[in-house]
């Protein structure tokens, strides 16, 4: 009798502790009673569904094609928004831009198999079924550099150029050197910290540890920006963007992850600070013969993603143009004619 009562302690237990750690189910777009699909969308080989948006000039027509990757809890944008850069340098250079909902985010289906690897996979199948052509060139901002460096590794034959704007970092890269990843990590902010460590120990608990309120959350997860987490030029453009009139609304924050936290901003940091399959710092050079270029773009003042790291992927990778900004954050491309520069150096060679 103990032994059966036992058993089912055990098992009630267990299936318990399932239910705790179990992430919540994903309200699909389309889906009977998840949200609508308003976006352009491609269905993928696997059955999944990718939203896009195109913006500057028609690819018909353009000269250049580049598909953007957006950073963390961020989207393609909608209809009428403006393009990356300038619509006058898109017109002048002749530049088609083709920006998407990463899997999760917006309206792009949920990829409970997400990895590095995948996003890469997503970029080809979209450039194929839009018919951009042979090649095309790639920008990833923040978070979403590491799909960039994902192309670098997986499509170098697709690209013609790519630029990594503030890149998304990994503190357990393998090239990484130990005491350069520790001193960076003890930087962070304790809530971050201990979120990020989670989410690259333990993964299957970082859903329970987003929940808990012990310990301090992590601010870059609830875009709680301080002068403990951001330098002074990113609180100061968090603020002009929160007083202009063109600032985001709550509905288009509440769309970027209407289908559910798990599979938008907590996929992506799961797989950011997972083992990726492949060491970024031994990527090979996509551009022998300079018929191409690969840039990086950094910040001084970043907090988020650190200079120091930065620095030293463009000393193992030196085919990389490194740019550094000696007086911008994270935060830094969002001023001024920075993204215009960004596309110019890419496309033409220009020195910023």
């Amino acid at each position: 009798m103990f032994t059966e009562l036992l058993a089912v302690l055990v098992i009630a237990i267990l299936s318990w502790a399932y239910n705790f750690i179990k992430p919540p189910a994903s309200s699909v777009c389309g889906s009977p009673g998840g949200p609508p699909i308003t976006s352009s969308r491609i269905k993928l080989k696997d059955g999944r569904h990718l939203a896009y948006r195109e913006s500057g000039v028609p690819k018909q027509k353009a000269k250049y094609k580049i598909v953007l990757v957006h950073g963390f809890n961020c989207s393609k944008g909608e209809p009428g928004d403006d393009p990356l850069g300038s619509q006058e340098l898109a017109e002048e250079l002749g530049i088609c831009f083709v920006s998407f909902d990463r899997a999760g985010y917006g309206e792009s289906d949920p990829n409970p198999k997400r990895t590095v690897k995948s996003e890469s996979m997503d970029v080809d199948e979209l450039a194929e079924q839009l018919e951009l052509g042979p090649k095309f060139y790639v920008i990833g901002g923040s978070m979403g550099a590491y799909t960039a460096y994902s192309c670098l590794k997986y499509i170098p034959h697709r690209l013609l150029g790519v630029a990594l704007v503030v890149p998304a970092v990994n503190y357990w890269w393998p090239s990484l050197p130990d005491h350069l990843a520790k001193s960076m990590l003890k930087k962070l902010d304790i809530g971050d910290r201990m979120a990020f460590w989670v989410a690259h120990n333990f993964p299957i608990l970082f859903h329970v540890w987003m929940k808990q309120k012990i310990f301090k959350p992590s601010p870059t997860m609830t875009g709680q920006w301080s002068r403990e987490t951001s330098s002074e030029s990113d609180l100061e453009i968090m603020e002009q963007k929160i007083n202009s009139p063109a600032h985001r609304s709550d509905e288009y924050k509440r769309k970027t992850t209407q289908q559910g936290v798990y599979e938008s901003l907590y996929r992506d940091v799961l797989v950011v600070f997972s083992n990726w399959e492949f060491d970024p710092m031994q990527i090979e050079n996509p551009f022998p013969n300079n018929e191409g270029s690969v840039h990086l773009w950094a910040g001084r003042e970043d907090r988020i993603c650190q200079v120091e790291i930065q620095r030293y992927v463009a000393k193992m990778l030196p085919w990389i143009k490194y740019h550094e900004n000696p007086h911008g954050g994270h935060l830094f491309c969002a001023t001024g004619d920075w993204n215009d520069r960004i596309i110019k150096a890419l496309l033409l060679g220009e020195d910023p």
